[in-house]
């Protein structure tokens, strides 16, 4: 239901980024006791395996190369992530380092009690509703610009 002081808007991506940053909100406020933002979570979660390639990084985070080596910088100063060099030396990935993994592992438990906040708002069908439709409206944008699924 709209809100009665929203302005309507035929934007989709005007709804889109509005939505967005109050999700966003929600989890920065909660990730804050973690001294993280959601995108440097979600940095560090992708991380976690094993060294990531900033290029695919950046793909999966929906980033282009630019905004994600800005968004690594206080990572890397915080020294919860370090890139280096891969086989070949163009290549750069970034690694989780031990305060990084200490970092992420307190910051699992909150970033779990965002989702709780936004998964009950919307109830169990809500949210796999919204998430089926994000899903399929990024594949079409992805075939849109070309990008490989």
């Amino acid at each position: 239901m709209p809100s009665a002081t929203a302005s309507p808007s035929t934007c989709t991506c005007f709804r889109l980024r509005r939505a967005s940053r109050r999700v966003t909100q929600v989890y920065d406020h909660e990730l804050a006791g973690a001294g993280l933002s959601l995108n440097q979570y979600s940095i560090l979660r992708r991380s976690e395996r094993e060294p990531r390639v900033l290029g695919d990084l950046a793909g999966e985070l929906g980033m282009d190369r630019t905004t994600l080596t800005r968004n690594l910088s206080p990572l890397a100063d915080a020294g919860l992530v370090e890139i280096v060099r891969g086989h070949d030396a163009r290549q750069r990935l970034i690694a989780l380092t031990p305060p990084g993994r200490d970092r992420l592992a307190a910051a699992k438990p909150l970033w779990r009690h965002a989702q709780a906040v936004i998964d009950a708002m919307l109830g169990e069908a809500g949210v796999k509703r919204l998430h089926r439709d994000l899903d399929h409206l990024d594949d079409l944008l992805r075939q849109h610009l070309g990008e490989a699924a």
